[in-house]
């Protein structure tokens, strides 16, 4: 049976379900990333519902636009984004999951700041899609 995690944030305005099975957990370097200090695991927009009203929900783009990040209008906590890498995936805040131990889960570093940066100068330490 899948399990199936409830998220939402600070002031529960944005409710969210994804399933699982999670198998990682990922913080990226990207400046935007690195600035709210996001823990994230990827889910497959199948496995992604967004329980409240998607008016009530924030949208911020930036960089080269593909990316869509979502926050809270109340209470500018982000709960998840449509990743740049794989527009068919959703980067969810682990932090905003009910009842979810994200020391549970392995753990992976992304390159993000490297993502707009030719690919001789980006970290060969980490993972990451190139420009």
């Amino acid at each position: 049976m899948t399990q199936t995690w409830k998220g939402r944030c600070h002031c529960g305005a944005v409710r969210f379900e994804i399933d699982g099975p999670l198998v990682e957990i990922t913080t990226c370097d990207c400046s935007l990333c690195h600035m709210k200090n996001a823990r994230m695991t990827a889910v497959p927009k199948a496995r992604f519902r967004l329980l409240s009203d998607p008016d009530g929900v924030t949208e911020y783009r930036w960089n080269t636009g593909v990316a869509r990040h979502f926050f809270c209008p109340v209470c500018g906590i982000y709960t998840f984004h449509r990743k740049r890498s794989d527009p068919s995936m959703f980067g969810v805040n682990v932090n905003c999951l009910q009842d979810f131990d994200p020391e549970a889960l392995p753990h992976r570093r992304a390159e993000g700041r490297g993502m707009t940066l030719a690919p001789e100068a980006a970290d060969p330490d980490r993972k990451g899609p190139r420009a």
